[in-house]
């Protein structure tokens, strides 16, 4: 089934460089939002390209999160065993991201996990316009080897430490993206 016809709300990938909006980096149990669940989501709120508010926590899974997962992200079954209830940590990051864009790195990977886990367990549409970093960078860092965040991010020399982690990839894709927007905004 196309994206279209599984997320009809679904909002607009655009190309532009909002100064209000919201940066969000999800980790999941796997890659398939019809097969994974979301297990440690991350937004940051930006008014002006000034950072003004955080959200970051960790969900409880249904099911035991894989090795190869635990080994990417460093997040255990132990740190999620008492972890809030997925359907009040999504009402909260529902109402955190609010109708802002929403900016991350390959966000159409987040878009459609936070579509499909939102509809499922809040009954509502995730329809916010988005932008995606990993995109910008292939137009305005064309001389790049690849477009992979950590990529991108050496070349503004962001640290990037504890990558893998939402909290840690939020705060990398932001300052990825206050990079590039300088760039573009130059030509």
């Amino acid at each position: 089934m196309s994206d279209c016809a599984s997320r009809p709300f679904k909002g607009k990938n655009l190309f532009s460089f909002p100064s209000d909006y919201t940066v969000i980096d999800i980790e999941t149990t796997g890659l398939s939002a019809s097969a994974a669940e979301i297990i440690e989501v991350s937004a940051l709120r930006y008014r002006g390209d000034t950072l003004v508010a955080e959200y970051e926590s960790f969900l409880k899974p249904r099911f035991p999160i894989p090795p190869f997962i635990t080994a990417l992200t460093g997040i255990t079954n132990a740190m999620v065993r008492d972890a809030r209830p997925r359907k009040e940590v999504l009402a909260e990051l529902y109402d955190f991201i609010a109708a802002d864009v929403v900016i991350g790195h390959n966000v159409n990977f987040d878009v459609n996990f936070l579509y499909d886990e939102f509809e499922r367990y809040l009954g509502a549409s995730f329809s916010n316009d988005f932008v995606d970093v990993m995109r910008l960078s292939r137009r305005y860092l064309p001389a790049l080897p690849n477009h992979k965040q950590i990529t991108v991010a050496e070349h503004f020399d962001v640290d990037t430490s504890g990558a893998h982690r939402a909290s840690k990839d939020t705060e990398i894709c932001a300052l990825n993206y206050l990079g590039i927007k300088k760039l573009a905004l130059k030509k």
